[in-house]
């Protein structure tokens, strides 16, 4: 009697494992046929809304505030050069060059971070977008290694000046503000298009705290920054996608 209980729990506990394993496997399958689909299809399509827009308006309505959110997509050639010039000075002087990552820049940052220096943490321009688009905020091992997939998979299937349209259109770049378009609008009344040398500067400058910096009548930190993109814009030739 003993050994048919015994018997019959090992076969409901194989059972129970041979389901477990069937439904993770049919998980990741389903993970990676969706995430890669999403990928192929945001080449084409542009971006509505992202998970740092929904985020935020969650934490306007928490606050009691007025749930805001500008953000008008537009097209990579509707986009002043002097703007993606000012992004790649501030954010990833290596985006033309590199698959995604920027190895030396993230041995730097963790190098100072360790020695106690506030240095921003040495992601490009690749993996701001993968995180914008198709991830949540925060710092995990998990987000770090899903963002570290789509930015592969971004690379391989948008290229670079998908991206960078990408970015341009869903960053964000004040508070409720997301995308050059409404940024040009917000800041200088103007649209991205139009943005001159300066203009684009100003708004660059901010992105390491939109929501806390202003791109025009800024601080003299703000100004400092914006000084220094404007020295690297100098030297930045036009750019081949």
């Amino acid at each position: 009697m003993a050994t048919r209980k015994t018997n019959s729990k090992r076969t409901t506990n194989s059972t129970f494992f041979q389901k477990l394993k069937r439904f993770i496997w049919k998980a990741i399958l389903w993970f990676f046929g969706l995430s890669i689909a999403s990928v192929v299809i945001f080449k084409w399509v542009p971006i509505p809304f992202t998970p740092l827009m929904i985020t935020r308006a969650i934490e306007q309505k928490l606050d009691g505030k007025e749930m805001t959110c500008s953000h008008d997509w537009v097209s990579i050639d509707e986009i002043s050069p002097n703007m993606q010039k000012a992004v790649i000075a501030s954010e990833d002087g290596n985006f033309l060059k590199h698959n995604g990552f920027d190895f030396k820049a993230m041995q730097k940052a963790f190098k100072n971070n360790n020695r106690g220096k506030k240095l921003k943490g040495g992601s490009t321009i690749s993996q701001q977008t993968a995180k914008n688009v198709f991830l949540w905020q925060g710092r995990s091992y998990v987000r770090k290694g899903l963002e570290a997939y789509f930015t592969f998979l971004i690379e391989l299937i948008w290229g670079k000046q998908r991206i960078m349209e990408v970015y341009l259109n869903s960053i964000e770049m004040g508070n409720g503000v997301y995308g050059a378009e409404a940024a040009a609008k917000y800041w200088y009344k103007t649209n991205a298009e139009n943005l001159t040398t300066n203009q684009a500067a100003g708004i660059a400058a901010i992105l390491p705290n939109p929501r806390k910096f202003k791109a025009s009548n800024s601080t003299s930190y703000i100004e400092k920054r914006k000084n220094k993109i404007l020295r690297i814009m100098r030297y930045t030739g036009k750019i081949e996608y």
